[in-house]
């Protein structure tokens, strides 16, 4: 049995090796990518990072990429306006902080801001009788850490706007150099049959083979 069984197996693989052999010469086939043709327009890199630092969205208009502009101006807008925002928080926080620790009654531009707490228990210049000084300590480090964070932030944005300034500048560089970026004119996938070696026996298998043109 086992001899008949292994006959047999090799007269299935002869027999489609054969099939397979027959049918080489029109069992081929092509399929083609169409890709994309060459265009008249090719941007230059180096104007086009150039034009990107000289202005922010002038490297996209000149790679004709008039899509991007809106993210362009977005991302600098949202970033000026966090600058903006917290340089005027910051600014509050000093002055209220500066108001609260100095000796004079007139600068109390602190009390609007310490809306939460009565200015007679933390207020040692307006209200010396009453004021609790562990109160005093608290909305002092509260308007001193209200400087930092704002401060922080601002900071924070400012390196953002740098890098937001820079990514504009990549993106228009590397939009020019991959313009016209082709891998060829014409590229085929060619499918056929293909004899597999493998110890012992020969296998038959199909092929697949991309074409390149130059």
């Amino acid at each position: 049995m086992f001899i008949l069984g292994t006959v047999r197996n090799i007269a299935v693989i002869i027999i489609l090796q054969l099939f397979c052999a027959q049918q080489a010469t029109f069992a081929q086939d092509t399929i083609s990518f169409p890709v994309r043709k060459n265009r008249t327009f090719s941007p230059d890199p180096l104007k086009a990072t150039m034009l990107a630092v000289a202005f922010p969205g002038l490297g996209q208009v000149y790679n004709r990429k008039y899509w991007k502009i809106p993210f362009v101006y977005a991302g600098f807008g949202g970033l000026v306006y966090s600058v903006g925002y917290n340089t005027s928080n910051f600014n509050r926080y000093m002055k209220a902080y500066q108001d609260f620790t100095d000796k004079i009654p007139e600068t109390d531009s602190y009390i609007e801001m310490i809306k939460w707490a009565d200015p007679a228990d933390y207020d040692p210049v307006l209200h010396p009788e009453t004021h609790n000084p562990s109160t005093a300590s608290w909305v002092k480090d509260r308007l001193l850490k209200g400087v930092d964070y704002y401060k922080k932030n601002r900071d924070l944005t400012y390196i953002g706007f740098a890098a937001w300034y820079l990514i504009s500048i990549l993106d228009a560089n590397v939009d020019a150099s991959l313009f016209n970026f082709d891998i060829s004119n014409n590229l085929d996938l060619n499918v056929g049959p293909a004899t597999l070696p493998v110890p012992g026996i020969t296998g038959t298998g199909l092929n697949l083979s991309l074409k390149m043109t130059f």
